[in-house]
């Protein structure tokens, strides 16, 4: 029976999570955003409190977490800065995910443990300029020769993508069998032709970086692939199912650092000779903020719960995912709107939230592309 009563460790994490963000992210958080300096040290930081591999199993240099206490640290992160939550995401919920279920023990010893101990940063390749949306549309080759394989193509959008050690890359071994044909393979970041692009001016996430990474006949071995040649888009979509739970938390902790903003600027701000807070109009605001955040912090953790016990999750991580984003979207445009003019500067962070939030109705599966993953869960339960 799903139950939110949160166990001991589960608090613990929860509470650490929060301290680590109130006492060693948030003081740089509006420098890192205005020069889009990359937290390379607070990473550092989070990966020996063991944060960079919180579900992977201590047997291989991980937590040993499971996916609710990953997604009451996330919102914690997120609240201060989804920069660094971004980051942690993709690590936790793509990287170290796949190479924990998918990967052989030379891929699990050389890479998967260091990234699970914080030494080691990761990056997922799976968009590409004309393959967003339809990752099946993979136009990077993997051609094999004499034991290696030879990759080579452009992959877009990627996070982390100039300090990463090592990428998860997604290509394409044989077209005539479409997306059947595309296998998934680990590849060291400073193999010869493996070049990252010029980081992108982004509106939001600055502290994060993305950017397109060329690949030029990137040779590695047959011991890089991960699972077998054909497996790699149900792999991508495995992976993304987790991926969606981290960027709803994500997406919750936004609106939720938005919204303790809020609340806290209505009580200080007079108007009329009483604080705003007490007018009924910012009283709605309030009231309407909460139940949406609450609802989507249900949702994620309903899904998250799901994944930790092995059920079904793919319509819930959407789920959460898609009204999670829709929230976060919706409260810090209004956590603007009721700090007024200092909304729209720096110094009171809901601008840079309301920046950072946009963009997780796009990431891993756009808003449009969740509807259509829901409605094909339903019809397929329905319909069976």
């Amino acid at each position: 029976m799903l139950s939110f009563e949160f166990n001991e460790i589960q608090l613990q994490i929860q509470e650490a999570a929060r301290k680590f963000a109130q006492e060693e992210i948030a003081p740089t958080v509006i420098h890192r955003d205005i020069n889009s300096e990359f937290p390379a040290e607070i990473l550092k930081s989070m990966g020996e409190l063991g944060f960079l591999g919180m579900m992977v199993s201590p047997d291989w240099g991980g937590s040993g977490l499971d996916a609710v206490s990953y997604v009451l640290a996330m919102e914690e992160f997120a609240k201060v800065d989804a920069s660094v939550a971004v980051v942690t995401s993709v690590q936790n919920s793509l990287v170290c995910w796949i190479l924990e279920n998918f990967g052989n023990d030379f891929l699990k010893e050389n890479y998967l443990r260091p990234l699970a101990e914080g030494r080691y940063l990761g990056a997922y390749c799976l968009s590409e300029p004309e393959a967003g949306s339809d990752a099946r549309q993979q136009h990077t080759t993997a051609e094999k020769h004499d034991g290696y394989w030879i990759l080579n193509g452009t992959k877009n959008w990627i996070s982390t993508g100039q300090h990463s050690d090592v990428a998860i890359v997604f290509a394409q071994s044989n077209p005539e069998l479409k997306h059947k044909g595309i296998a998934c393979f680990a590849v060291p970041t400073n193999t010869p032709g493996y070049e990252p692009g010029l980081k992108e001016d982004k509106m939001g996430l600055r502290s994060s970086e993305t950017c397109s990474i060329g690949l030029t006949n990137v040779k590695v071995s047959d011991e890089h692939l991960i699972g077998e040649v054909g497996e790699g888009f149900y792999i991508a979509m495995r992976g993304l199912n987790g991926g969606r739970i981290g960027i709803a938390a994500q997406s919750v902790g936004i609106a939720q650092g938005a919204f303790e903003a809020a609340v806290k600027y209505s009580l200080e701000r007079k108007t009329m000779g009483k604080p705003i807070a007490e007018h009924q109009l910012i009283q709605s605001k309030l009231a309407q903020m909460s139940m949406k955040i609450n609802a989507a912090r249900l949702l994620t953790l309903r899904a998250a719960w799901l994944r930790d016990n092995k059920m079904d999750h793919i319509q819930e991580a959407s789920e959460a995912k898609l009204y999670a984003s829709t929230i976060a979207n919706e409260v810090t445009r209004e956590a603007v709107q009721i700090h007024g003019g200092y909304g729209y500067v720096r110094e009171y962070q809901v601008e840079r939230m309301m920046r950072d939030a946009k963009v997780t109705e796009i990431y891993e599966g756009t808003s449009e592309i969740q509807q259509l993953v829901i409605a094909r869960e339903i019809l397929k339960k329905y319909g069976s």
